[in-house]
């Protein structure tokens, strides 16, 4: 079975705040941009929405009013909090994370160990650090934030690691982690924003 990560640059307290914040004019416009995306979301889910589970714009309605929200489906909830992040932030470069098997993200991570880099971690993204008053999923999506403050950390031990430290992994790993690099740098470049990202 293969994986992905979604990873977006974006101010963690503004996409947070938008769960529960009632905004109206927010829904609005996240419903027509991403009106083909959400229909497409529901077909594919279409069993789980005869289930029982809400539809996409449901979905996204219920995080924008802070619920009422049904467990079962928390995936849903989920998957609306992914777009939140998306119609606010910008999409960072997942090549090196779509697609993706089992056990890549712990050979990332020790490739970012091997180099000194211990601020941040991929396999962080896999965890349900799901805003209040969010459920959390049984299954996917996962996901995780590295702030400000853990990006800034990281590129400097990125930057202190050495040439050699670098030529000495793996290829593959060598060029997601230089990848995780120019997310960093990002980052740095735009203050209050850190990297949330979505496994599923």
């Amino acid at each position: 079975m293969s994986y992905g990560l979604n990873l977006f640059l974006v101010d963690p307290a503004l996409v947070r705040g938008i769960v529960g914040g009632r905004d109206e004019k927010q829904r609005r416009m996240m419903g027509g941009r991403f009106k083909r995306a959400m229909a497409q979301d529901d077909d594919w889910f279409a069993d789980r929405i005869a289930e029982g589970a809400p539809t996409a714009y449901e979905a996204l309605r219920a995080v924008i009013d802070g619920g009422p929200f049904d467990p079962e489906h928390a995936f849903q909830y989920a998957y609306a909090y992914q777009r939140i992040c998306e119609f606010h932030g910008r999409r960072l470069d997942n090549s090196s994370f779509s697609p993706f098997r089992y056990g890549w993200l712990g050979r990332v991570d020790e490739g970012l160990t091997a180099l000194g880099v211990t601020a941040v971690e991929v396999t962080s993204f896999t965890y349900a650090d799901f805003p209040a008053p969010l459920p959390r999923p049984e299954e996917l999506p996962g996901h995780g934030t590295w702030s400000g403050a853990d990006c800034a950390r990281a590129l400097e031990q990125w930057e202190a690691s050495t040439p050699d430290q670098r030529a000495a992994l793996d290829p593959e790993v060598r060029e997601a982690v230089e990848s995780i690099a120019d997310w960093l740098r990002h980052t740095a470049a735009k203050p209050d924003t850190g990297v949330l990202g979505f496994f599923s």
